[in-house]
């Protein structure tokens, strides 16, 4: 299936809100993801990537037949951490097992590492998810570990596993 990563534009809100209003998404994803997503939640998170610098996060929109249908960043961390950064992702329903997430990491792990100063780039998923760690592994993630309740979700503590690139 065609796509592109583009950055984000201001009339993306719509088809945001659109795609991103699905609980199946959002119940794999933290909380500041919010199920219902509105109009309203999809217009700050659209802003917030338009106006970022791209000094501390890289991210794309997914684009499909001229929609933005999902997102994809790459976002630095912090103090001792400063040399990793965390990605994170969500495509539409409608649009999953066509390989454009996978794809679509490649490209972004790819930019990160030729153009920050990190070693390693890292994601936490829910245990339950396993598309999405099946997805990072075939990118080239590793499996760093198990990390025991630490999910606290829809009212239910979980498991994640943390997976890890290193450059």
């Amino acid at each position: 299936m065609q796509y592109k990563l583009r950055k984000w534009q201001k009339n993306d809100s719509e088809s945001v809100a659109k795609y991103a209003n699905n609980k199946n998404i959002a119940d794999n994803l933290r909380n500041v993801f919010p199920n219902p997503y509105t109009l309203k939640d999809a217009e700050w998170y659209v802003n917030s990537c338009c106006d970022s610098d791209e000094k501390t996060q890289y991210c794309r929109a997914i684009e499909v037949d001229n929609k933005a249908v999902g997102s994809i960043g790459v976002f630095l961390l912090h103090d001792v951490y400063e040399k990793s950064a965390e990605i994170g992702y969500w495509l539409a329903e409608e649009y999953w097992g066509n390989g454009i997430m996978t794809d679509a990491i490649k490209q972004v792990c790819k930019v990160a590492f030729e153009n920050y100063d990190i070693y390693r780039i890292q994601a936490q998923v829910f245990e339950s998810n396993i598309a999405s760690q099946k997805v990072l592994k075939n990118v080239g993630f590793e499996v760093e570990g198990v990390l025991k309740n630490s999910i606290y979700k829809n009212g239910k503590l979980q498991n994640s596993v943390m997976l890890a690139m290193i450059r």
